[in-house]
């Protein structure tokens, strides 16, 4: 599997431009996984659903599944979070994982970049990132991109990952 990150910091345009990618990736015909790190603790059932009781209940993994789709949910309890690698292991093969967040990770990057949030630029400092795709023109030496400019991102991705 060909692995490619999305980062930046909070309200960057990662997310939207992560789904942008997902639409017009897999509009070429290839198969597409997303990871994405959160910062903070999430829930994806609810109290009172099965699932949560299961969880609550104390069991360290819960799997739910319909025709539909299936889940599985793994609670640490109080162990390391789970590496980059590891959870990459547990994905079925397709063309291109993309992974959003994890910055700090040794994969190959595009930076997102908004103006208006007034962070400064993680890629010139980051040899893992490969372009900045920023609604403003930077100076950086890297190639800079349009963030709105999905298909001209996802050729460039394509194109490192040799797709």
């Amino acid at each position: 599997m060909k692995i490619y990150g999305i980062t930046g910091y909070k309200n960057a345009g990662k997310t939207g431009l992560m789904e942008r990618l997902v639409i017009e990736i897999t509009g070429r015909g290839f198969t597409v996984s997303t990871v994405k790190h959160a910062h903070h603790s999430f829930d994806v059932d609810h109290a009172g659903k099965d699932s949560y009781r299961h969880r609550q209940a104390g069991a360290q993994q819960v799997l739910l599944s319909s025709r539909n789709r299936w889940a599985l949910m793994t609670e640490l309890r109080g162990a390391d979070e789970a590496r980059l690698d590891d959870l990459l292991a547990r994905l079925a093969p397709v063309d291109l994982v993309l992974v959003e967040g994890y910055k700090r990770d040794r994969h190959p990057k595009i930076e997102a970049f908004r103006a208006e949030m007034n962070h400064p630029l993680i890629a010139p400092d980051d040899d893992t990132i490969r372009a900045v795709a920023s609604d403003t023109p930077v100076t950086v030496g890297q190639p800079v991109l349009d963030l709105d400019d999905t298909k001209a991102i996802a050729d460039f991705i394509l194109h490192e990952v040799g797709l």
